[in-house]
């Protein structure tokens, strides 16, 4: 039995189909027509274009549009102007192959994007890897493995599985994926979750210990892969299988009903959002509004700042779309890095601890901020918009953002532009400092929302992105749950609501933990709502008190997860 990280729920029972791509062999070879060599990168360049877009519409027709832009985003990056001029001046400049200028151009915006304080720009680094292999591949005549015809049954065994092979994946013919490196965020996983393929990522050495054809088990919820399972697990595993397909099917009948626990303690389950068009999945999964409206994609892949009308377009969009639920928008959360242009921010040495969020945003109030505020404001007279305030350290930032709002209020009564006058004004809770304060937080501040992919990060100070350091990556710390608790207990006694956007807020293991805390609102994306409504359902809060004191009596994140997991069984 091997151990990894849960990527995509589910059973998966097959054959083991390893993929092992032929190695690149880059060098830095001199031609002697720059011209033709240039000639030579944009055939590769416009077939690898063709490559993406007959991905992009293959994925279009079995999943939905959300999914797709991870393809779209490759393609964005293959008709970047920047980044084919800069490889086409490393052929010229530098006389050398358009393999090299690729490696070469490609690594140095990879390495850009994965500073990024960001887990989207983070992910783009692996993006930027994918389309760099695909158009050498072309350049030095390496056919790809082919995905899409791999037999019935199979499960795909590789290192790492990228965006583009995971989109070329026929759903009925592959029952399962696991590989050695990735992580649950990763774009692959996301396309794996969306292709509804059960799979486990970071599985160490398991391509050293499994030949093509053998048989496989991997159990998707727990991070478990079976090698040659013998008679008793594999029927062990089949019930299973059948078991979760039965409950999938059974969660349709969680559309409609109140999220409320068996001792009558209603909760808001709601859903995190990207752009206005992710409304259409929040209303099919029955979601009770938005938990977090990342706002930063709106300035991503454009040439120029995004005006206050086409935010407030944007706004308004998702406000009206909700029809009075809560939308809380998040205001702009970028770090400090040369990825956009038209910001002309420079490279932080460490952004994870740099200039972005709140700090930029106050710090360039008259082009950023304030059109930002204005924009969400007027769009609050259309529906349930609250105002969040990321990356909150100190009270003085809250204070501060909180006065610019103040101002825009006067001005727009001043035009008597309509918003409206009670707009709620709440902080992503996600650093250390602001959890030590937060009972100081609770008494000026609106409503908390806890942001546990960073609280982790930072009260851990773990880089999560750091293969060698991840086992401190973990929510059930005791460091981490102590801090979650506090900062519940805070706003509760201060009589805020206090609502969870990190990952952890959909998560089996910890929802009963945070109802026990007294969590009030639990946010995710919008295809785990179902799930953790059904599960919410069958507790009673009351119940789960002992189990939380049980928990929060451990010392380490493993006995925690431990004992978590007994429980839910």
């Amino acid at each position: 039995m091997h151990r990894g990280t849960s990527a995509s729920a589910g059973i998966g029972i097959g054959r083991a189909a390893v993929i092992k791509e032929e190695e690149l062999v880059i060098r830095q070879e001199k031609v002697s027509d720059s011209k033709d060599e240039v000639e030579r990168f944009r055939d590769a360049l416009n077939k690898t274009m063709a490559q993406t877009e007959a991905l992009a519409a293959d994925l279009a027709a079995k999943v939905g549009e959300k999914e797709v832009e991870i393809m779209q985003g490759h393609l964005m990056l293959l008709m970047d102007p920047m980044l084919t001029g800069e490889i086409e001046g490393v052929i010229t400049g530098e006389g050398v192959c358009g393999e090299y200028a690729i490696e070469t151009v490609c690594n140095n915006y990879a390495a850009v994007f994965a500073a990024m304080d960001n887990e989207m720009m983070q992910q783009r680094a692996t993006d930027m890897k994918d389309i760099k292999v695909r158009m050498q591949q072309i350049l030095q005549g390496i056919t790809p493995v082919d995905i899409a015809s791999l037999p019935a049954g199979s499960i795909i065994v590789a290192k790492d599985l990228t965006p583009s092979m995971t989109a070329g994946i026929n759903p009925a013919n592959v029952t399962g994926i696991v590989t050695e490196l990735g992580g649950k965020t990763s774009h692959s996983a996301i396309l794996a979750r969306a292709l509804e393929i059960p799979a486990v990522v970071a599985v160490s050495g398991i391509l050293d210990q499994i030949e093509d054809g053998v048989s496989l088990v991997l159990d998707g919820d727990e991070g478990i892969v079976i090698v040659n399972p013998n008679q008793e697990q594999s029927q062990e595993y089949e019930k299973k299988r059948e078991t979760f397909l039965k409950e999938k099917k059974e969660l349709e009948n969680y559309i409609g009903r109140p999220t409320v626990t068996k001792d009558g303690v209603c909760v808001e389950l709601v859903a995190n959002i990207g752009k206005p068009e992710d409304v259409e999945k929040v209303l099919q999964y029955d979601g009770e509004g938005v938990g977090l409206f990342r706002t930063e994609f709106l300035f991503m892949d454009r040439e120029s700042m995004p005006t206050e009308e086409e935010q407030f377009e944007a706004y308004k969009k998702v406000a009206q779309a909700l029809s009075g639920k809560p939308v809380i928008i998040r205001t702009l959360d970028i770090g400090g890095d040369k990825e956009i242009p038209y910001m002309g921010l420079k490279k932080d040495e460490n952004p994870f601890l740099g200039y972005r969020a709140i700090r930029l945003c106050l710090d360039r109030k008259e082009d950023i901020y304030r059109p930002q505020l204005r924009a969400l404001l007027r769009a609050s007279a259309f529906g349930g918009i609250k105002i969040m305030i990321p990356m909150v350290t100190c009270i003085d930032e809250y204070r501060e953002a909180r006065e610019l709002i103040e101002e825009i209020k006067k001005e727009l009564e001043e035009k008597k532009i309509p918003y409206n006058k009670e707009i709620q004004v709440g902080i992503m809770v996600e650093t250390a400092a602001a959890s030590l304060m937060a009972d100081v937080f609770a008494k000026e501040v609106d409503f908390f929302s806890i942001g546990t992919n960073d609280l982790t990060q930072y009260t851990m100070s773990v880089d999560r992105g750091n293969d060698k350091i991840s086992y401190l990556y973990s929510t059930f710390n005791p460091a981490v749950l102590r801090s979650i608790r506090h900062v519940i207990t805070c706003a509760r006694e201060a009589g805020i609501m206090v609502g969870m956007c990190g990952e952890a807020a959909s998560d089996p293991m910890m929802i009963p933990l945070l109802l026990a805390f007294g969590l009030n609102e639990f946010s995710m994306s919008a295809s785990a709502i179902l799930r953790a409504r059904k599960i919410i359902t069958e507790y009673s809060k009351a119940e789960l008190q002992a189990v939380a004191e049980r928990a929060m009596s451990f010392v380490t994140a493993r006995e925690v997860e431990d004992y978590m997991r007994e429980f839910i069984k």
